[in-house]
């Protein structure tokens, strides 16, 4: 298709019109120069470069809900409180996101992400020696741990998109977005059995920090910067840089965009929710069921996290590489098959997880199981809701749409859900027995399975304007070069003025 070959945009910068005149190998090998300006190898590399960052990322985020039991017990504090720790960490990832999406526009992207894992890295290492009586500081570091990710979560994806196009692109954000589960998962792994093996909650949060050096050190040395939408451009048009108030314009004016980022709320509120409570819920579902004993100690018990990290790890996994063969199989038959694929994880996860909060008291093995086909079902998302973004905006306005959607989805989503959760599971607890410690959380947790289905009526919504405005994100031309109207043979026809000021 004419959007993976080189185009004359690109071509100046390798070759000259030789390449028309003879039938030399080496012009012929200098074409298949992507017009990224990296190579396929480099390519690659940054791929899987940029999955292990984002590996960190979801590992650092989630190894404090591994340990939540232990963070509960050692400062004395309520459900409420608890939500709050990933609430505010949320937050501030959200509200920076819009700034970071800006710069990632304009500047050298490379630079800013080194900048964001070498600040967080460094915030959740000091997170890690918050004294007993300061819960206060686990806060302000746990947010501030949020202005580090956001300079790269709303950047990384963009940088994908410039390497890669269609299918490809397709195959390389499904890589980049399993690190998502799987970095999950380890988070509640290494955060638990880390607190298990040190006797102390603290060390869970040392693991990351290193991890995150070696990652800074592969993005300056191994890592190119891709030129922005170069392996895109096409001879009719150029693309152009514009202010970003318009950009905030065209994308409100983008149903698709619109609407697949309200869906992706729903995941969001989802996950949000799941990510923080469900160790702590299943925990307290053994201890009122007496397959555990409570936790009276500095150290609480840890298998539940360790369980439910490796069916994070599993499911996400599979509902990643389900959801993405299903919609290219689906692509076949109907232009809007990633919508509907989207649709289909969220309504199918539904009862799954409703079936897994009622169980929880009468079969952990019951619950177990309906986790896993939840949190499958769920998973289908990630990567398709990412493509749609970058398959329906122009590459120019990308790092600011991805920007505009953790936002939304933030603000909407895992900002205040596992808040909300806490909140409604301190109202509805009529006494502080194991009895209504393990109740008052089962029944604000069925809120979840709701929102999935809101959330599936969203993208059900988006399949009607999806090819509407991906056609129109390929066709893109901007106000300065409107086509102009020139005589050709007798009549008027209309071309872009980058066809005519040459």
């Amino acid at each position: 298709m004419s959007q993976a070959e080189p185009t004359s945009d690109s071509a100046p910068f390798f070759s000259s019109d030789s390449e028309a005149e003879g039938p030399d190998d080496q012009p012929a090998v200098q074409t298949e120069e992507p017009a990224s300006g990296v190579s396929r190898v480099r390519a690659l590399l940054t791929v899987l470069i940029l999955c292990y960052i984002n590996l960190l990322n979801y590992m650092d985020r989630f190894t404090v809900a591994g340990v939540l039991p232990d963070i509960e017990h050692y400062f004395g504090i309520d459900d409420g409180k608890s939500g709050l720790l990933q609430t505010v960490f949320i937050c501030s990832y959200m509200f920076l996101a819009p700034f970071f999406g800006y710069l990632g526009d304009r500047y050298n992207r490379k630079f800013i992400m080194s900048f964001g894992i070498t600040f967080w890295s460094a915030v959740t290492l000091a997170s890690s020696y918050t004294p007993k009586e300061h819960f206060w500081a686990l806060l302000l570091t746990r947010g501030l741990v949020g202005v580090g990710e956001a300079s790269y979560s709303t950047i990384a994806p963009t940088i994908i998109a410039d390497l890669y196009v269609k299918e490809k692109r397709t195959n390389m954000l499904s890589i980049f977005y399993f690190a998502i589960p799987v970095g999950s998962g380890l988070g509640y792994i290494v955060g638990s059995q880390v607190s298990n093996i040190a006797k102390d909650w603290h060390w869970a949060l040392r693991v990351t920090p290193a991890l995150g050096l070696i990652a800074v050190l592969l993005l300056l040395f191994v890592v190119k910067e891709p030129k922005r939408g170069a392996i895109e451009a096409r001879p009719e048009h150029q693309l152009h840089q514009t202010s970003w108030l318009v950009d905030l314009q065209d994308l409100s004016k983008n149903c698709s965009f619109i609407l697949s980022t309200f869906g992706f709320t729903a995941v969001a509120f989802v996950t949000g929710s799941l990510a923080l409570w469900a160790p702590t819920f299943l925990f307290r579902a053994a201890v009122f069921t007496g397959e555990r004993e409570p936790c009276v100690e500095a150290h609480c018990a840890s298998s539940d996290s360790l369980i439910f990290g490796a069916i994070t790890c599993v499911t996400g996994i599979l509902g990643v590489a389900t959801g993405v063969q299903v919609s290219r199989q689906l692509r076949t038959r109907t232009p809007r098959a990633d919508p509907l694929v989207c649709a289909a994880g969220l309504l199918l996860s539904a009862p799954f997880l409703y079936l897994a909060i009622v169980f929880a008291q009468a079969s952990t093995i019951a619950t177990y199981v309906f986790i896993f086909f939840g949190n499958t079902f769920l998973s289908m998302n990630w990567a398709i809701v990412a493509d749609i973004l970058l398959y329906v905006v122009v590459p120019t306005r990308r790092s600011t749409a991805e920007a505009l959607q953790i936002v939304v989805s933030h603000l909407l989503g895992d900002a205040g859900s596992p808040y909300l959760i806490g909140v409604v599971s301190d109202s509805l607890r009529k006494n502080d027995s194991f009895l209504w410690q393990f109740r008052s959380l089962q029944l604000s947790l069925l809120l979840c399975s709701f929102v999935a289905v809101i959330g599936g009526g969203f993208f059900l919504a988006t399949a009607l304007f999806i090819e509407r405005d991906r056609e129109r994100a390929e066709n893109y031309v901007h106000a300065d070069d409107e086509p102009i109207v020139v005589p050709k043979s007798g009549r008027s026809t209309r071309v872009p003025v980058s066809s005519v000021l040459i």
